[in-house]
């Protein structure tokens, strides 16, 4: 484990902080005081750790039930906290699968900001951006196989159903930081933001709520069902069985998340399959609710809702134990956590739509959720739309 002080302006660059979820009113007013980073390979439970660590720094998350306290204005404001797909399986207690294709890139990240004068932004003739081609981490016959290699699991009854995800790096020159500030500005960002550390930097795109706490209510957004957004789409999606078939049973997952950290009898569903937008794509969100259980903190919440139900499958440690399995590379900064939390307040973002920089390539991550009835071909092409605003944004396009 690596307790990081601030950075200097050599090697982070003082930006207004934009952060997923962090308040407006905070963006321009916060300097960063201290920040953690853990990789898996230091030992320990992250939740813990990041627990721990907030409340050595004022930010107490033991009782997430309690009022949201006044901010004084001075002392700890919050904190942006970032959790990898790979930590979340560690705290599922599965075994890691393929190598990380970006490895400088920690499993978990929790940084300490207080409100107080920010250091100028530096000046100065910005070096050209140039991104090349991508190359996947898988050919789309490969991606095709593992599609098959799913649906022969859910016909032996291994499993009901499995998030496939793919990867793809392009090398880059230039500051990467623009290019993934761009992605808050796609139409359905809801969790729009960057985070950055000393040779690593993570974009988020996400519409996708993975847990939100407020007063000590819970709030997911699971995310599950995807079409072209135009009318036709738009019928589509709500008319097939097979993508209200595999969104029924994410909720009902995330249903049974929630219930372990809940009040018993508190968990509802509200919105069910509500069709909403994110660039040129229609899908189905639902929102499932509930009463934290008293005394429910936040190395708990953690444990219950990472990694995500939309992006594992269900059951849920027989899907991680099939995509350790079938996916050829690590998952990096996609499909884990990443959001700001404070007392009395808890908003995480599912890292879907989401780039990461690390010394000299830019990564993508986009995938889909498998069930019997999925056909291979239209798999590879749903992943394919879902990460071409990402790389089209990237690119400058």
């Amino acid at each position: 484990m690596r307790k990081v002080g601030p950075y200097g302006v050599e090697t982070l660059p003082q930006v207004l902080v934009k952060v997923p979820a962090a308040p407006p009113r905070c963006r321009g007013a916060l300097t960063e005081r201290a920040r953690l980073h853990w990789h898996r390979h230091d030992g320990g439970d992250p939740a813990t750790i990041a627990e721990d660590f907030l409340a050595a720094h004022g930010l107490p998350l033991h009782d997430l039930t309690r009022p949201a306290p006044t901010h004084s204005g001075t002392g700890a404001c919050g904190a942006p906290l970032y959790l990898s797909a790979a930590a979340g399986a560690h705290l599922a207690g599965v075994t890691p699968g393929a190598p990380e294709p970006a490895p400088a890139l920690p499993d978990l990240v929790v940084v300490i900001y207080d409100h107080g004068p920010t250091a100028p932004t530096p000046t100065g003739p910005a070096a050209p951006w140039w991104l090349d081609t991508w190359t996947e981490s898988w050919t789309p016959r490969q991606h095709a196989d593992a599609v098959d290699a799913v649906r022969a699991a859910i016909g032996r009854g291994d499993i009901y159903q499995t998030n496939l995800v793919g990867h793809a790096a392009a090398p880059y020159t230039g500051d990467p930081l623009p290019a993934l500030n761009r992605l808050a500005t796609l139409p359905g960002a809801r969790y729009g933001g960057i985070l950055t550390g000393d040779g690593w930097a993570i974009g988020c795109a996400s519409p996708e709520t993975l847990i939100e706490v407020t007063n000590g209510q819970l709030t997911t957004r699971p995310i599950k069902g995807t079409r072209p957004a135009t009318p036709t789409g738009h019928t589509e999606l709500l008319t097939s069985a097979k993508e209200r078939a595999e969104h029924i049973m994410i909720v009902d997952l995330e249903r049974n998340d929630l219930a372990r950290i809940a009040r018993t009898g508190t968990v509802h569903v509200d919105d069910l399959f509500a069709v909403r937008r994110w660039c040129d794509l229609w899908q189905a969100e639902s929102t499932v609710r509930a009463t934290a259980a008293d005394g429910l903190g936040l190395a708990d919440l953690l444990r219950a809702t990472c990694p995500g139900g939309s992006v594992t499958g269900a059951p849920k440690l027989a899907a991680l134990t099939h995509i350790h399995t079938l996916e050829p590379v690590g998952r990096g900064a996609s499909m884990g956590a990443l959001g700001w939390v404070t007392p009395g307040h808890i908003d995480l973002g599912l890292t879907i739509r989401t780039a990461a920089a690390d010394g000299d390539k830019l990564h993508t991550w986009a995938g889909g959720g498998i069930t019997w009835d999925s056909d291979p071909t239209a798999e590879v092409a749903e992943a394919a739309a879902k990460t071409a605003p990402i790389r089209a944004t990237l690119a400058g396009r």
